[in-house]
Formats: structure tokens, sequence, C-alpha cells
């Protein structure tokens, strides 16, 4: 088993063992995921919002920014 120290200040150093396993360095961004009270998994988050361009193909009608703002305004509207 790993384990690392809490700092006064709330921070751990990453063991390089599971740096290594997770890919993750300087500056790479990771998560906290509550999977059951008091347990969370630490997940890195590697995928560039780039990589996600074209995941569900092209539309088959496109929509401008002012179509969308409307639409979401009629909704809202007709929540009320």
């Amino acid at each position: 088993m790993t384990t690392a120290t809490v700092t006064s200040k709330g921070q751990i150093t990453i063991p390089v063992s599971v740096r290594n396993d997770l890919k993750v360095g300087a500056g790479d961004r990771v998560e906290f995921i509550q999977i059951a009270p008091g347990r969370y998994e630490f997940v890195p988050v590697t995928a560039s919002f780039y990589e996600l361009k074209g995941m569900f193909g092209k539309p088959a009608k496109t929509v401008s920014v002012e179509d969308m703002n409307k639409a979401i305004a009629q909704r809202g509207a007709s929540t009320r």
C-alpha cells in the first residue's frame, strides 16, 4: 500500500509510483470522485476538450447561438 501525508496547508505529494501509474505530472488536473460516504476515487483528468470534437458526428441541422438562447428563454418562460 502506498501512503502520503497531508501537510498543514492540506497538500499531499503523490508518490512517484502512483504518478507514473496514473500518467500524471506537474500541472495536470485530477478529480476526487465520491464513490461512497468517506470513500473517494482519485482520477486524472487527462482528456483534452479538443478530443471530444466529432464524438457524435455532424449535426443534422446547425443552430446559431442566438437561436439556442431564444429556445432557452422560451422554455424558461413556459415553466413559470
